[in-house]
């Protein structure tokens, strides 16, 4: 990870460094108010050695009782000093007890030694640290006696008395704050951290882009109305959602120009990430733009496609493999006539041998000769079989990525899956994908106006109060697929031929009112 990715972390999970921070000073205020005071008395003395008055002699005694003062340090809180305490004052306690409230140290290059005491109590830490200097001298002044019995050198002598404080010296409620504070914007930075590390779910392009080479050719924006509206190409045609629909059909027709794919899979890895909303309104953004469209149901398991476009679907693809019907009785036509749907039909016992049998590749061959595209929803990657087995037939496979559904172990087990079989990956379209207004790469809105709206009979979204009620006004029952003529086999952006560009001017005139045309034609 660079710096850039921790600030991108510290960015998107402030919110949640900021509660944890919070909930520590929480704890350090709780655990200050709820802790027993603690009051600390000290006393003070110093050490020097007695000797003649010479500068040398005075010298010398410095630097020795210097030398001294650090073992003498680690004799104040010994047995030998407080057991004799403890029996004067008549304490309940041990001596090892009784070292842990007792400190000694003393200032760099001085010869003084303060000892302090702690207890609960103010003036019983002021007794001890008293008792303590004055045994302490004694214990000294034996230790240092000379073997002919003449006075020591060394002379403790007592600098300050303890008394009585009169503010506890712990806790300390400022600096317990100070180091809640410390504390909890350091783990809630960890914590973050930790998450996005262990994090795997596919929340992006990025994510996909640490799994696999695959390109992503659409990005579709969430909409928490969408479950609501699937058809959001034909409900609400000027939303975000609709024009990501759009930007991923003109992603399509640059796929490998010279050789465009004439039939395309779409798939997800798992149930739920949007493969048949995506299927049908990527069908309806080509048929708007003037491409017939087949849009087949081939989600044998759990078909849902004829339920969102309101057809009728006790028959369709199962009928025809099985050959109880044709493919031109039981496809139905929707919206402007450029589009055709084949709904699932019935749920067959063993859709896998359905899906991969002769009949299917025989169909898909004959759809593709009599449409520009042939799009296939199809079941998800790693339940079941059945999409890898339409993937090889056709030529290629859409995989798309529901964001915040799919873990990064997944996407890569379903791109091995169409890889392993040779299918070929037309492209990954991650739906679904939260952006907030401040990111980098946020959404541009760019509606049409109000007045503009009510022109071109845009429904807005506050507007739409149900999904759509079914089929849109259907072409004339002799329309077969066949029969959908005219200069309408190119993908969005292709130039006319002088071929197409008379057949288009003659239908013009064949659709011309009467009145319209010139005498004599």
């Amino acid at each position: 990870m660079e710096l850039q990715d921790y600030l991108v972390i510290l960015r998107k999970r402030w919110l949640s460094i900021l509660a944890i921070a919070v909930l520590s000073v929480s704890a350090a205020i709780a655990a200050s108010f709820a802790a027993t005071p603690m009051y600390q008395a000290t006393t003070q003395l110093f050490v020097s050695v007695q000797g003649d008055a010479t500068n040398s002699d005075l010298l010398q005694g410095a630097n020795y009782s210097r030398q001294q003062v650090t073992t003498y340090t680690q004799l104040v809180t010994s047995p030998l000093v407080l057991n004799p305490v403890i029996e004067d004052l008549g304490l309940d306690e041990r001596a090892e007890t009784l070292a842990e409230r007792v400190a000694a140290e003393s200032p760099v290059n001085t010869s003084l030694i303060n000892v302090t005491v702690t207890d609960e109590n103010p003036a019983i830490a002021a007794a001890l640290a008293d008792a303590i200097a004055e045994e302490f001298k004694e214990v000294i002044s034996d230790l240092e006696a000379p073997e002919d019995g003449s006075t020591s050198a060394v002379k403790i002598s007592l600098v300050r008395d303890a008394t009585a404080p009169l503010s506890p010296a712990s806790p300390n409620l400022k600096l317990n704050i100070a180091l809640g504070v410390l504390l909890g914007i350091g783990l809630g930075i960890g914590v973050a951290i930790l998450r996005a590390i262990l994090d795997t779910r596919v929340r992006s392009d990025a994510d996909v882009a640490r799994v696999t080479d695959t390109s992503v050719i659409g990005i579709i924006p969430n909409d928490d109305d969408a479950p609501q509206h699937p058809l959001i190409v034909q409900s609400s045609p000027h939303s975000q959602r609709s024009e990501a629909f759009r930007r991923l059909r003109t992603n399509l027709q640059f796929l490998d120009i010279a050789d465009r794919p004439q039939s395309i899979v779409i798939t997800s890895s798992l149930p739920g990430e949007g493969k048949s909303t995506t299927s049908i309104n990527v069908a309806i953004t080509l048929a708007d733009a003037g491409t017939r469209v087949a849009l087949i149901d081939a989600d044998l398991r759990r078909p849902s496609v004829a339920k969102y476009m309101g057809l009728e679907g006790s028959v369709g693809l199962t009928t025809v493999l099985i050959g109880r019907a044709s493919v031109e009785d039981v496809i139905q036509p929707w919206g402007n006539g450029f589009l055709h749907v084949l709904p699932a039909g019935q749920v067959p016992p063993n859709p896998s041998e359905l899906l991969g049998s002769l009949a299917m590749a025989n169909l898909l061959d004959k759809l593709t000769k009599q449409y520009d595209v042939v799009i296939v929803d199809t079941a998800p990657l790693l339940p079941v079989t059945d999409a890898a087995i339409l993937a090889k037939l056709t030529g290629g496979a859409l995989l798309v990525v529901g964001a915040d559904k799919l873990h990064r172990s997944q996407l890569a087990e379903s791109v091995g899956n169409l890889e392993t079989v040779g299918a070929r990956i037309l492209g990954i379209v991650v739906n679904r994908q939260r952006r907030k207004q401040g990111e980098q790469y946020a959404y541009y809105d760019y509606t049409p106006t109000p007045a503009t709206s009510a022109d071109s009979g845009r429904t807005s979204r506050k507007k739409r109060k149900s999904p759509p009620t079914g089929r849109l006004p259907q072409v004339p029952e002799s329309t077969s697929p066949a029969a959908v003529s005219g200069p309408t086999t190119l993908w969005p952006g292709d130039s006319l031929s002088e071929t197409q560009l008379k057949d288009f001017r003659r239908q013009q005139a064949q659709n011309a009112p009467a009145q319209h045309q010139r005498p004599g034609s």
